[in-house]
């Protein structure tokens, strides 16, 4: 089983940090085009965790991908992290964020993905914001550390029941593999950009389960330069040292050049299906369980 997840919020960010462009809203309606026309070709529909912000203020977006086929999952509102937020304002952002994205494509949405995988062992009342706001299925559990954070305490890495303070979710973690001796998610995000194509295939050849995760940006640079120190603490909430700049930066670029390549060989040559296909295909009575 390979889940096909994207997570969308480049306009939105381009708004709101980068500059407000016309240029770069054309340039990623472009590579949009691109890989849904590419995604229909080869039969495959995904999962497109998208902000609520974009279903307000770019709403063609959102139905562009929802009326290809491809399932609009929740991404937050405003793509601040979870572990960056009470309860109560996590409550609210995922409340706005539901109800945008179902006002937008008169569908309801059931699927949810935090930004950056903000949801560990410190935060997971979580789970029980997200059964609140109607999501059953989620894709938020990074199971090793990282840079947001993580939550190695999960220790699956297999579609999971959680329950929580007498909720149930159905979650989708991201899969890892030890690379000398850290854990890495080769399957999406900076690790895919950085890693070759042949050892991509063949551990998810190897695996019963994977789940993979793309970005626009992961396609062409959304942050062209170094950000301001305003702009950085701003979106990231914290210190925006030069190092850190700097740092985030390098990490958003580099290997960005030729991954489309990359992402439209795997998409030729592996299967996938989305989060909802996934959910229907799993036996949940066999599945493991975590209380937390």
């Amino acid at each position: 089983m390979n889940l096909l997840t994207f997570d969308i919020e480049e306009w939105f960010l381009e708004k709101a940090y980068f500059g407000n462009k016309q240029s770069k809203y054309a340039e990623y309606d472009r590579l949009l085009e691109e890989l849904l026309e590419h995604l229909s070709e080869h039969g495959h529909k995904g999962t497109f965790f998208c902000v609520g912000k974009l279903a307000e203020d770019f709403p063609q977006v959102v139905r562009k991908i929802s009326n290809a086929g491809h399932e609009i999952g929740c991404h937050s509102n405003t793509h601040q992290w979870l572990n960056k937020m009470n309860y109560k304002q996590a409550m609210e952002d995922t409340h706005s964020a539901v109800d945008a994205l179902q006002q937008c494509i008169g569908q309801k949405v059931k699927s949810y993905r935090a930004p950056a995988f903000s949801i560990g062992s410190d935060n997971k009342w979580a789970f029980e914001v997200l059964a609140s706001n109607g999501i059953t299925c989620d894709a938020s559990v990074f199971p090793a550390s990282r840079d947001f954070g993580g939550f190695p305490e999960f220790a699956k890495m297999e579609p999971t029941v959680v329950k929580y303070n007498g909720i149930e979710i159905h979650e989708f973690p991201i899969v890892t593999i030890k690379v000398i001796g850290k854990q890495i998610a080769y399957s999406g995000g900076g690790y895919f950009r950085f890693s070759p194509y042949f050892f991509i295939e063949k551990e998810m050849k190897k695996a019963s389960y994977s789940m993979t995760y793309f970005h626009l940006g992961d396609l062409c640079p959304v942050i062209e330069g170094v950000m301001s120190k305003e702009d950085y603490e701003r979106y990231f909430d914290e210190t925006g040292t030069t190092k850190a700049r700097y740092l985030r930066y390098f990490k958003t670029n580099l290997g960005v050049k030729g991954n489309k390549r990359k992402l439209f060989k795997l998409i030729e040559r592996m299967g996938f299906c989305n989060i909802m296909e996934a959910e229907l295909q799993t036996d949940w009575g066999e599945a493991p369980v975590i209380s937390l």
